[in-house]
């Protein structure tokens, strides 16, 4: 069993990280209580059903899995159940699993009477090493990935890696380009784990790291105002890739993709073939119009400036402002 503490004052929160741990969630968790247990249709069913057997009183919603049905109007089903069923200040959300199911309950759980409670299981590898911890939480709006949120920190966080036995393979390696981001941007020599040895053999260890990274980033900036912007080294270009490709890459694909826009060419053949043992692209087709649409629309551009991080040697990074044409010209890496 391994615990991450989360040191945030008031905030703080425990990360728990053991085999089995989601059965003895009513242990974990308090759950005695009115709980709104929200999972996607991706998620296997037998989940949430062993979980509302250890609530008092649960509740279970599941919607559409998938990125477009991470909105308000999806947020507003959740209220209804919730009004319905009489919730209060003192009852919880919890999200059971990926990192869209944890942002959708998440900015819920902010909102709904101003705030209740909140705990994370996640069920995908990317939820587990990146989005599960830290408190971002959010709903696209328009087309635009992530704009309508808020920092909102959860109680606990349970990570069962027991609960991963049924992902693809894919998916894995969508988790794991996370992983790899914190690794090229703060531990060197986790980025020789990747070079060195099958990472979906060193999963846990993988997991374990990545989470006592994310953890110390956040608990310098909670809120995002410089050092967890680091954080978004490849989503600039990652996630207009994804709003681009209407669904047929994943997230962590993307991240890919954008994280090889912005490496130096030093380590570009060293990320290449650590993304070739994970099966993640390394080049893609793509509209560019969409792609810089995106981008421009992102939450880290500021006028004709866009906020990048860069990435010249492992375990270091640089941030640099950007205009959209020196986007351009960095998309022609990855241009298939």
């Amino acid at each position: 069993m391994s615990i991450v503490k989360v040191n945030l004052n008031e905030n703080s929160y425990d990360v728990l990280i053991e085999k089995g741990c989601f059965e003895r969630a009513e242990k974990e968790l308090n759950l005695n209580r009115k709980v709104l247990i929200v999972s996607d249709d991706g998620v296997p069913k037998e989940y949430a059903e062993r979980l509302l057997k250890k609530c008092k009183y649960g509740i279970k919603a599941v919607f559409k899995q998938g990125e477009a049905h991470k909105t308000l109007c999806t947020m507003q089903k959740l209220f209804s159940l919730m009004l319905k069923n009489n919730f209060t200040r003192k009852d919880c959300v919890i999200a059971l699993g990926g990192g869209v199911t944890g942002d959708l309950a998440g900015f819920t759980a902010s909102c709904y009477m101003r705030g209740i409670d909140f705990y994370n299981i996640p069920t995908t590898v990317l939820s587990c090493v990146d989005s599960s911890v830290g408190g971002k939480t959010a709903v696209n709006f328009d087309n635009v990935k992530n704009i309508i949120g808020a920092f909102w920190q959860p109680k606990k966080v349970l990570i069962d890696v027991n609960l991963l036995k049924t992902l693809p393979a894919r998916q894995i390696s969508n988790g794991l380009a996370e992983a790899l981001k914190m690794a090229l941007t703060f531990d060197r020599e986790l980025f020789e784990l990747f070079k060195t040895s099958d990472p979906v053999e060193q999963l846990e260890i993988i997991i374990l790291r990545s989470v006592e990274l994310k953890a110390r980033v956040v608990e310098q900036d909670e809120k995002e105002a410089g050092l967890r912007k680091v954080l978004n080294f490849g989503h600039t270009i990652g996630h207009g890739l994804e709003l681009s490709s209407g669904g047929k890459l994943y997230h962590g694909e993307c991240v890919a993709l954008g994280m090889l826009c912005m490496t130096g060419k030093e380590i570009r053949n060293e990320l290449i073939t650590v993304l070739n043992k994970l099966k993640l692209p390394v080049s893609c087709k793509f509209n560019e119009e969409k792609v810089c649409s995106a981008v421009m629309h992102d939450k880290k551009s500021s006028g004709d400036v866009i906020s990048t991080v860069f990435v010249k040697h492992p375990g270091e990074y640089e941030m640099k402002d950007s205009t959209l044409e020196q986007l351009k010209e960095r998309l022609k890496i990855i241009k298939k």
